[in-house]
């Protein structure tokens, strides 16, 4: 491969993209002004798929949006200041969609790697708006999304005693999410993803590299397979405090930036991406977070309720990174997922069984004190991590601060001793947490079966 020159490119270009129904596979193709082009894989399980009609339309209209929205792992590697779309238009809604997506989905990116996004991301547009797609009569089974954690455990055991039919379904070659799917016992689709390799080299050459919305991509992934499938929804398990960032603090005090690490698993883009799958894809693809009225704790306090998955589970991020992972130890102790894990686990079921889960006592570990701070927003802000909102951490470390089997260890008697006195005794209830609220895109034939559930 030619030398990467990051700073001299000056376009971003979607070359093309394409389906073979008789293999399954997408290949999804960009290039930077006339280089080669970085050609990326999907591969659907299922083939050959027969597509005509209105179908074959919607899936075309799924694959377009998935060229898109998968564009942000190339674009970032030099951020140019033009866009370019070949072989397809777009419309003015979806050129804000995408916009949007990329500015805030690269919020993390751009602030660690010192850029200001705002004003450089255009997409190409022609004309205001496509009309409305039509409905497929598609069936109302679910494409439930599995990454290995304790959320889509709690969703798909919601769904399941809703009667809700559903297929689990994942991205990826992890082992850990393989064993979690196939200990739920209901159907499984493990859908392939190959980056271009060429970004491997690129990334070697000095390209700029951090954190994408990986969950958007993974989200039009699904609308894919979902309508190659013939399911009806695409259901993801977001909680409301995935909507909040954190908060950067300058040296005198005042907060300058709010950097959500999670944006593409918030309610803006689960809102924004929802409307248009309906509006641009297919009228009756439903595309939703299940958990969305629910706080992490709330989550946690779900999942406390069933055993079954406590030797299989693991929301460990050093787990699940790009070039593989290490099943061996489901959970590192050290990460931020750890520790929030195991700080909203704990009020919710026997101290033994959470040290067994986990291996070992986090909170008797004083020399975590600088992780639990930061889930705390005590001297530092909230990590750049999925973990709860600060009030959420200390809610819990509050409510074990006031139990005999928590109350000694290390970094519980810490809290009590220096961290508590400094708070208002009125923002540390656990119960406001563990409320219903907020928007929610779940349909509501499916929120009124599961509503109770989560309520008790």
């Amino acid at each position: 491969m030619t030398f990467f020159d990051r700073d001299a490119i000056q376009t971003f270009r979607f070359v093309r993209c394409g389906f073979d129904p008789a293999t399954g596979v997408a290949e999804l193709a960009y290039a930077f002004d006339d280089g080669p082009e970085l050609v990326e894989t999907v591969t659907v399980p299922g083939a050959p798929f027969a597509l005509e009609g209105a179908r074959a339309e919607a899936v075309e209209r799924a694959l377009r949006l998935l060229h898109l929205v998968a564009g942000v792992s190339y674009y970032k590697a030099a951020v140019p200041p033009r866009i370019r779309i070949d072989g397809y238009a777009i419309d003015a809604a979806t050129a804000g969609l995408l916009e949007q997506v990329y500015l805030n989905g690269l919020g993390e990116f751009a602030y660690r790697n010192g850029l200001d996004l705002h004003g450089r991301i255009r997409f190409p547009s022609e004309g205001e708006g496509l009309a409305a797609t039509p409905a497929l009569g598609l069936s109302p089974r679910a494409l439930v999304a599995i990454g290995g954690g304790k959320d889509s455990l709690v969703s798909i055991e919601a769904l399941r005693a809703a009667g809700v039919d559903q297929t689990v379904a994942w991205i990826g070659g992890s082992q850990l999410i393989r064993t979690c799917a196939e200990r739920t016992g209901l159907p499984t689709l493990n859908i392939g993803r190959a980056l271009a390799p060429a970004l491997f080299e690129i990334n070697r050459q000095g390209a700029y590299n951090g954190h994408i919305p990986v969950t958007a991509v993974n989200s039009a992934i699904l609308v894919l397979a979902a309508l190659l499938s013939g399911a009806g929804q695409v259901v993801f398990s977001n909680e409301r405090s995935a909507s909040y960032g954190s908060l950067i603090v300058s040296a005198d005090g005042s907060v300058t930036n709010e950097v959500n690490h999670q944006w593409s698993k918030g309610w803006a883009f689960e809102r924004a991406f929802g409307e248009h799958v309906e509006r641009a894809v297919a009228a009756d693809l439903h595309y939703y977070s299940l958990l969305r009225p629910l706080s992490e704790l709330a989550v946690a306090r779900q999942f406390a309720k069933n055993d079954h998955y406590d030797a299989h589970f693991s929301s460990c991020n050093r787990n699940f990174h790009i070039l593989g992972e290490k099943p061996a130890q489901r959970w590192c102790g050290l990460c931020p997922k750890c520790h929030f894990v195991f700080l909203a686990l704990a009020p919710f079921m026997p101290k033994t069984r959470l040290v067994r889960i986990f291996g070992r006592n986090l909170l008797d570990d004083a020399g975590q004190a600088p992780g639990f701070d930061a889930l705390l927003e005590f001297q530092d802000h909230k990590p750049f991590e999925c973990v709860g909102e600060g009030r959420e951490s200390r809610a819990a470390m509050a409510q074990l601060a006031e139990r005999a089997e928590w109350r000694e260890d290390a970094l519980v008697a810490r809290f009590a001793r220096e961290i508590r006195p400094q708070l208002d005794p009125a923002e540390l209830a656990l119960e406001p947490l563990l409320a219903l609220e907020g928007e929610h895109r779940v349909p509501a034939a499916v929120w009124e079966r599961v509503r109770a559930n989560f309520a008790a």
